[in-house]
This record gives C-alpha cells, structure tokens and sequence, in this order.
C-alpha cells in the first residue's frame, strides 16, 4: 500500500474500509479480507429539462437541487446510442481524455471530440469526476437507509477527516454531498467510494448487501472480477 506524503510529513497506511482502492493494483485485491464484492457504477449523463443547457460551466454549474428538479440522467448506454461510441470501455477513455485524465499513449481524441460534438448537439451534461452523482446518491442512500443504517461517516479523500453524518440530511443537504469522496457505515461493512479522476464510483460490502443495492437503485456498471484495477478501459482483462 502507498503511504501518503504531505510536506515531510508521512501519513500511516489508510484504513482500507474509508477510502478508494488506488490505481496500479486490482481492486479486489485492494479489498481483500475488507470487502466481498464490488460493483463499479458509472456517473450519468445529465440532461437538462427546464434549465439552461449552458449553465453547465465551471462558474454557473447549477447545484444539487436545480439538477434534480430540473434535469434528467442518460446513462452511458443510451450515451452509447446517442454518439456511435462502441464500448463502455471506450466512452471511458473519451471521458478521461477530456479531463486530461491519461497519459499520451493512452488517449483517444477521436472519442473525445465524439462526446463533446454529442454533448452539444444533444444539450447533455457530461458526468463529474471524482465527485458522487446527484441523481444516483439519493437513491442509494435510501437504499443504505432501508439496511437499517440511519449514521454514516463522511470522509475525505485519504480519511484523514472524517465526520458522522445523519444520512437525511446528506440526502437534503445542497452541499454536503460534495464535501465527501468516501461514506462508510460505522460496522465498516460498506463503503461507497469515487476515485478523484474517474467518471464512476466504487459500492463496496458482502455479495449480497451489494446485489442488493443494484437491485434497488437499478446501478449501471459492473461487478468488479480479479483483474479490474481503476484504469479498468485501459486493459483487455475486464
């Protein structure tokens, strides 16, 4: 495991339940002994409805609340449909291009452009990196709700803060959502965790504790198999 360096200062290896797996390893194997299962769920599209498809800038991004009151999800495979892009696989790598996200060797300008030409042409938000999405987390915070956890603990990236949280008023809250990168139960049996770079988010617990929230929020991604790291769209073995 990597430790994490600040100035001169060197942090003890984090505790795995409280944050993201890193890139360079498999994520099971990150999780091993921690975590049974985990599914990667994609951050969808977003298309507004009763908005204005150009506030969906850097400086005019409209809140929580305005996204889902006036807005609707695309998921990547009706994203698929809209742009002729092949692949899950490859809408990853356009995705990460556009954020300048991968290495030289490693980026697709060609799906690139494919996004942001539908993008525009579509008037279709792309998915945020790195932050949980609006539409998904209401859903699947329920969802944890309805497993009988009424508390979970919101982190930071590296789980050096952490703060135990009502989970209504996260579901409420305009703001404080975005305060988190990892959420985990005080049992440290589940964690829903983003990476600051990627498109997607990681639900991690037991085998059945995951199917069942996929169930229930009806998540669009995959189960991760032995060989799926973070940059999964850049290997053959996911």
């Amino acid at each position: 495991m990597k430790q994490i360096m600040i100035g001169k200062r060197v942090f003890s290896n984090p505790q795995r339940f409280a944050v993201c797996a890193p890139d360079g390893l498999p994520i099971k194997e990150y999780y091993k002994e921690v975590f049974e299962e985990i599914f990667v769920f994609y951050h969808p599209f977003i298309k507004p409805e009763s908005i204005d498809y150009e506030l969906f800038k850097p400086d005019t991004y409209p809140n929580r609340n305005e996204i889902r009151e006036n807005c609707v999800v695309v998921t990547w495979k009706q994203f698929l449909k809209l742009s002729g892009i092949e692949s899950f696989r490859k809408l990853d790598v356009g995705l990460r291009t556009n954020i300048n996200g991968l290495r030289e060797e490693y980026q697709d300008e060609n799906i690139a452009q494919m996004i942001k030409n539908t993008c525009r042409d579509k008037k279709i938000g792309e998915p945020t990196e790195g932050l949980f999405p609006y539409f998904i987390m209401d859903n699947l915070l329920k969802g944890i709700k309805a497993l009988g956890h009424n508390w979970i603990w919101c982190g930071n990236e590296f789980a050096t803060e952490r703060k135990l949280t009502f989970i209504d008023d996260i579901i409420t809250d305009n703001n404080l959502l975005d305060q988190c990168k990892n959420l985990f139960t005080n049992d440290h049996h589940l964690l829903i965790t983003t990476h600051w770079d990627s498109h997607f988010s990681l639900l991690c617990s037991g085998k059945s504790t995951v199917e069942q929230l996929v169930n229930y929020c009806n998540l669009e991604g995959f189960y991760c198999t032995d060989q799926t790291e973070i940059y999964w769209s850049l290997s053959q073995n996911n």
